[in-house]
């Protein structure tokens, strides 16, 4: 259920999943239902996120829309003080908002009455919260784990960084940009034994 325009009962929205759980797809349906219905919403993903260009919230099963972008300078109170009349904010790759944001985002459902959905990873690739999920994953006033499978079947819900043989990636920087030829959604068994 998707949350009412100016819902005096508005929440912060955390819907986290591993990779290829189909995040993007439900936010672009959101963003249809609203707009079917005649209300506004502001779509942002992160800048840093160029896998299908800049400024583009794509999923896997061929939709694709431009949406506004990210990155740690962005503050939403004063891009929605701006621009009144909004419905929701829905945001992709919500693990590289910084905490200061999540925390806007919350004051802002909660003092302005306008919900915030926010899709993203909850872990890294060394099973680590991302700071953006992290501070969702505290301030979050409703969480939903979105499903998606490992190759031997089970729930996958960790992020598994692989190199160009397929083998398992342990150490690196924290945010290496990649879809499927870099990132393979395993259970908790298949990450440990790699």
């Amino acid at each position: 259920m998707q949350p009412a325009s100016n819902d005096p009962m508005a929440k912060l929205f955390f819907r986290y999943a591993a990779m290829n759980a189909g995040k993007s797809t439900a936010l672009l349906q959101v963003a249809h239902n609203y707009e079917e219905r005649g209300h506004r919403v502001r779509i942002f993903t992160a800048r840093l996120d160029d896998r299908y260009g800049h400024g583009f919230v794509t999923s896997r099963l061929g939709p694709q829309r431009e949406v506004e972008q990210f990155d740690a300078d962005t503050d939403f109170q004063a891009l929605i003080a701006a621009d009144p009349g909004i419905a929701c904010i829905l945001v992709d790759e919500a693990q590289f908002l910084s905490k200061h944001q999540v925390q806007t985002l919350h004051e802002m459902a909660h003092l302005h009455h306008l919900p915030a959905i926010c899709y993203g990873l909850r872990t890294d690739f060394q099973g680590e919260l991302f700071p953006g999920s992290a501070a969702l994953l505290a301030l979050a006033d409703e969480m939903d784990e979105m499903k998606t499978i490992c190759d031997c079947g089970r729930k996958a819900t960790m992020n598994m960084r692989v190199d160009a043989s397929n083998r398992k990636v342990t150490e690196g920087a924290q945010v290496e940009i990649g879809g499927n030829a870099r990132y393979r959604s395993v259970c908790g068994r298949c990450f440990h034994q790699g």
